[in-house]
């Protein structure tokens, strides 16, 4: 193997793929059996979105409300807030146990989001805490001897506040519970709301004698435009150690195949020390860009011409596999 190839196995070997909700293009997003798959998988990183029940239990669920992902409308009519939405902190956790979950759906047609995945309303599958699913990941380490890490989202922490939840708080807490007390443990704690990543850089982590790894989800909306100057990059990094963009906002959708121009965002994380872990990554149908002729061509696009250390992903096996290929080809 020549040096240069032995350089470029080591790159290969220093991408991690993000399991995003679990191997949720497969099964119900965020269920234990999505986890359990995407660990089977080879994901490096499986996240969890945390939110906080009225009884201040902390769940695995994506949206602050029940109504997209499981029957909470049937099972307890009458419960909606004005909105019409039924919101986890109303909920205990015995009442949000009872529920059944199923494929994500649209709120306004009850329709499948994507169609092509696990049925809605087929076989059984729960709401599981964060506490069970740790005890899952940690569980599996120990019977396989692997090392694979987690990667809690902290789900709109302002709104919690508002509720009276200390969400962060909440998280960090249990996360010490279990060990992952220092930046070399195998967690990152995200979230999309810089005044929460600030409190818990400044407050939480020092109040709980932690030391744990934060990223920064930024979209496309104006209140993260700040960040993506020199400037803003810099003031960033004093508080997140990785940057977690919308993939588009690295390669613009705009973009054409062989004219693929991408913006100088993860050149200017790793300029300030972050890493750059974009989402999310889908193969479903419309879900591949007209600038990649297929997954694993925007997966190449991401991982190598524009230098991301890591990706989101639903179907982690693809993003897994191409990486072994990768590294196999060196």
């Amino acid at each position: 193997m020549t040096l240069m190839a032995a350089a470029s196995g080591v790159a290969v070997a220093q991408k991690i793929v993000v399991a995003h909700r679990g191997a949720s293009g497969y099964l119900p997003e965020h269920t234990l059996e999505a986890k359990a798959m995407a660990y089977a998988m080879g994901a490096d990183f499986i996240e969890q979105d945390v939110v906080m029940t009225r009884d201040d239990q902390l769940i695995v669920l994506h949206d602050i409300t029940l109504d997209r992902t499981t029957d909470v409308a049937m099972r307890f009519p009458g419960r909606a807030r004005d909105d019409g939405r039924h919101y986890v902190v109303d909920f205990s956790l015995e009442e949000i146990r009872s529920l059944q979950v199923r494929e994500g759906v649209r709120n306004t047609t009850g329709q499948a989001v994507y169609p092509q995945r696990f049925p809605v309303g087929k076989s059984n599958f729960t709401v599981n805490t964060l506490a069970e699913e740790i005890e899952l990941i940690q569980g599996l380490n120990r019977s396989t001897g692997k090392d694979i890490g987690i990667y809690p989202e902290v789900k709109s922490p302002a709104f919690h506040r508002q509720e009276g939840k200390d969400l962060s708080s909440a998280l960090v807490a249990m996360l010490k519970d279990y060990g992952y007390t220092s930046r070399q443990d195998k967690v990152f704690i995200q979230t999309f709301e810089f005044d929460e990543l600030r409190i818990i850089h400044d407050e939480i982590l020092p109040a709980a004698g932690v030391s744990l790894r934060l990223v920064q989800l930024v979209g496309d909306e104006e209140i993260y435009q700040w960040m993506f100057t020199e400037e803003g990059m810099a003031q960033l990094s004093e508080y997140a150690d990785g940057l977690g963009p919308e993939k588009g906002l690295i390669i613009p959708y705009q973009a054409s195949e062989g004219n693929v121009r991408q913006s100088n965002l993860v050149e200017l994380a790793h300029a300030n020390g972050m890493q750059v872990h974009p989402y999310t990554f889908r193969l479903d149908e419309g879900q591949v860009p007209a600038y990649a002729n297929s997954f694993e061509e925007m997966l190449d696009l991401f991982y190598f011409e524009a230098g991301v250390d890591g990706l989101f992903t639903d179907f982690p096996d693809r993003a897994v596999r191409f990486l072994e290929s990768q590294g196999k080809a060196d």
